[in-house]
């Protein structure tokens, strides 16, 4: 057996929404979108979306990082999602950790590297 590719799967109850949240906020390229399947690409990473799920907020570990984690925030908002937890310094970390909600309910982490 061979390892061809490692996917990130998020539920998207309405797929047209989730694609645009993603290639507008994080500039993810669109590499296959469909109704109920959709994978978007940033580099060798697949962000896939599937088509389903019930809208409450859930946890999935997924984590973006940005070199501006307030402005981010504002994009963030501006495409319909929301911000859970505002980035802040982590003490004993070199990184700024918030959380957002995507316009699905699915909570991912957003990361500044502070060095």
């Amino acid at each position: 057996m061979k390892l061809e590719k490692v996917k990130y799967v998020l539920m998207a109850r309405d797929m047209d929404r989730a694609v645009a949240f993603y290639v507008g906020t994080f500039g993810l390229r669109e590499g296959f979108v469909s109704p109920w399947w959709s994978e978007l690409l940033f580099g060798d990473a697949i962000v896939a979306l599937h088509g389903g799920g019930e809208g409450e907020q859930t946890a999935t570990g997924l984590s973006f990082q940005v070199d501006d984690a307030a402005a981010a925030c504002g994009v963030i908002e501006v495409a319909g999602g929301s911000i859970v937890e505002p980035p802040v310094q982590r003490e004993g970390e070199p990184i700024k950790l918030g959380r957002f909600a995507d316009p699905a309910g699915n909570l991912v982490m957003l990361t500044e590297y502070l060095g």
